[in-house]
């Protein structure tokens, strides 16, 4: 890895098929994490989903949501907490306040689509 400075300004959101906003801020070869900052609206429930051989850590930076983590209870979540997601486990999100939820995304090794499987693979 070489040092370097990413801006999240200078990356786009996109809207993904889990129905939140994701803007992908660091995922290239030269490191082994990936982070990604998500953006969950208001009412809304991510799609159940799992990332092959791949842990995660969600970092609550606003809003208010609801975590569901393979056979642990719900959880309700906010700034500052830390979700950690086991490789190969289940997991979704709900935004349960009335502003938007956003949380980084940190996955290790990095983040590869390949790796995303949907509700109707798990």
């Amino acid at each position: 890895m070489r040092s370097r400075i990413l801006r999240a300004s200078d990356h786009t959101e996109l809207e993904t098929r889990e129905r939140c906003w994701l803007l992908e801020i660091s995922n290239d070869e030269g490191d082994d994490v990936s982070i990604a900052r998500a953006r969950v609206e208001p009412g809304v429930t991510t799609e159940w989903h799992e990332v092959v051989d791949t842990a995660e850590r969600y970092v609550i930076v606003s809003g208010a949501g609801l975590v569901e983590v393979g056979d642990l209870p719900p959880a309700n979540v906010g700034p500052g907490d830390v979700v950690r997601i086991a490789p190969n486990t289940r997991q979704r999100i709900t935004n349960t306040g009335r502003e938007d939820l956003v949380f980084y995304c940190v996955c290790s090794p990095r983040f590869l689509p390949g790796n995303y499987v949907g509700p109707d693979e798990i």
